[in-house]
């Protein structure tokens, strides 16, 4: 699939590895085929709600589509100009009802809308995505949003983001073997509201969209204008400055202490060495962009060296714990945004969710403060849609 920015459950797996937290399967226990999928609708909303699961098919690498039974359906082939999609739509519950549908073993997204159906088109080179910070996308005044999620043969991961907008809320849940239900992604009472007047009230009321049915993410923010490009350039200048006189270490990986990077600064380079004193990678100084989006000068491979240095940069920026903590990643959440310059956007809805955790960057697993499920044996997973008031 076409995804617009690097988002977190496509990559979850990967991460996962990468961070050295790989969770495999019990040995006598077979993830299945396919799983069910609750979806409970407590919007509180009297239009309907249509469902798509979309994603690539990890046996064969195919890029597609399954109905509610979890049966898998390629795409056909795409044109340009763009040619629309078949129809994938599933009819999801109406308001006060569940129904439950099957997920197989896939890497993509559950997408629901509400009133109306998604509309979806296919190119030479896959599936287009609904770009929200696009005025032209046939999408943008369509309540819509969507979960992420992998299903392999070491069980689901599956969270509830925020990376590209704030919108429809939503919550997530596992079920293990033994019973046990683990559910992430619930605002508090009030929380949507508390979102958008907290954007307002910090000045990047420009960020809500549509009518007031979402907030673009800061860094979609930047894009369109609703935002000025050097938002974050005084925090960036100031750990420029802090790290020409001072050594930033980084430790990567949680169950890996050792393993350690060592950051100074060095006119517009920092320059990270391993614990020999060998050259490990350098950073350019990053603009607002590359730190809201965790790409461009922030760029973060699937390696074990860069992308794991990267993506615990990424976080200290956006947290704005660089110049407060030397030693990243800063693991106390009553430290982070506590700087004037930071991403309010994460900001806010951290601390509008019931327990605290959410995607609010692409980054925003390093410590484990993202709101995500796993569970290596699912019996069954969740989704509840959530009232907006």
């Amino acid at each position: 699939m076409l995804i617009q920015r690097r988002t977190p459950a496509a990559l979850v797996a990967a991460v996962t590895v990468a961070a050295g937290l790989t969770a495999v399967a019990p040995a006598a226990q077979a993830v299945p085929a396919t799983i069910p999928l609750q979806i409970t609708n407590r919007s509180g909303r009297g239009d309907a709600v249509y469902i798509y699961n979309l994603g690539t098919e990890l046996s064969t690498g195919r890029q597609g589509w399954a109905d509610a039974n979890g049966t898998f359906h390629p795409w056909p082939a795409g044109g340009n100009p763009p040619a629309p999609a078949p129809d994938a739509s599933i009819a999801g519950p109406a308001n006060g009802q569940t129904r439950t549908i099957r997920m197989p073993k896939f890497s993509g997204r559950i997408y629901f809308s509400y009133g109306q159906k998604l509309v979806f088109k296919l190119t030479t080179g896959g599936l287009v995505q609904p770009a929200v910070r696009n005025p032209a996308d046939p999408n943008v005044n369509i309540l819509f949003s969507w979960s992420e999620y992998t299903l392999n043969d070491s069980g689901l991961w599956i969270n509830s983001t925020q990376v590209d907008m704030f919108t429809a809320p939503y919550a997530v849940g596992v079920q293990a073997a033994g019973g046990q239900v683990r559910t992430t992604g619930h605002l508090k009472p009030g929380g949507y509201t508390a979102v958008f007047n907290g954007l307002r009230s910090q000045g990047w009321g420009n960020l809500i969209r549509n009518n007031g049915i979402r907030a673009l993410a800061p860094g979609h923010g930047v894009g369109v204008g609703a935002l000025p490009a050097n938002v974050l350039s005084n925090y960036i200048d100031r750990v420029w400055s802090h790290y020409s006189t001072r050594t930033l270490t980084v430790t990567p990986f949680a169950n890996q202490p050792d393993t350690k990077y060592f950051g100074r600064v060095s006119g517009n380079t920092m320059t990270f060495t391993n614990a020999s004193g060998g050259f490990a990678t350098s950073f350019q100084k990053p603009d607002s962009d590359s730190v809201f989006g965790c790409y461009k000068l922030l760029d973060a491979p699937n390696d074990l060296v860069r992308g794991p240095i990267s993506r615990t940069l990424c976080a200290g920026y956006n947290r704005s714990t660089l110049i407060t903590n030397p030693n990243q990643p800063d693991p106390d959440n009553a430290n982070f945004y506590k700087d004037s310059v930071t991403n309010h956007y994460s900001r806010l809805i951290h601390s509008q969710m019931a327990d605290g955790k959410a995607y609010g960057f692409a980054f925003d697993d390093v410590g484990a403060h993202e709101s995500l499920v796993h569970d290596g044996n699912p019996q069954q997973a969740y989704m509840t849609l959530d009232p907006l008031g």
